[in-house]
């Protein structure tokens, strides 16, 4: 599981160290991780094998030619990159995803369990705030309903 978050510094070759943390987390055919552009935000997805299976799951279940398989096919598949480890612990980006993204100098390594995320520091600290927001909002409103439920069920 990838849990927490981690500051890290890409280097002149767009090489980062992956916590080793997230490096034990990972089974795999090979030794490094699957990444693409993530679908849900403006950053990268990346984990192990089983992330990858998840996400291929997902698209065997719809049909072939149906428009949304297309999208994910392209969105996942087509943007997918097999990053291995080096010796030190480290992958490195392509350029292409790194200028997607702006991942420039300074990244945040994000854990959310099974999956992590690498997004560019300034634009993982707007979204981190924007997130919380959204959690304390929502958790509110399931406590509302949660109440409502209970105070309903005992009359």
């Amino acid at each position: 599981m990838f849990l927490s978050t981690f500051e890290k510094q890409l280097d002149s070759k767009r090489r980062i160290v992956v916590p080793q943390d997230f490096r034990a987390a990972l089974s795999g055919p090979f030794d490094g991780i699957f990444c693409f552009p993530s679908i849900e935000a403006d950053c990268l997805e990346a984990g192990g094998k089983a992330l990858f299976d998840r996400y291929q799951g997902v698209i065997d279940e719809l049909p072939f030619g149906d428009p949304l398989r297309s999208a994910l096919e392209t969105s996942v598949l087509g943007g997918m990159a097999r990053l291995s480890f080096d010796t030190a612990g480290r992958i490195t980006l392509p350029d292409t995803l790194c200028e997607m993204f702006g991942l420039t100098d300074w990244v945040a390594v994000v854990g959310l369990g099974e999956r992590f995320q690498i997004w560019s520091r300034e634009a993982f600290q707007a979204h981190r705030a924007a997130q919380r927001e959204l959690a304390r909002d929502g958790l509110a409103a399931l406590r509302a309903q949660q109440r409502v439920a209970r105070i309903g069920g005992a009359a």
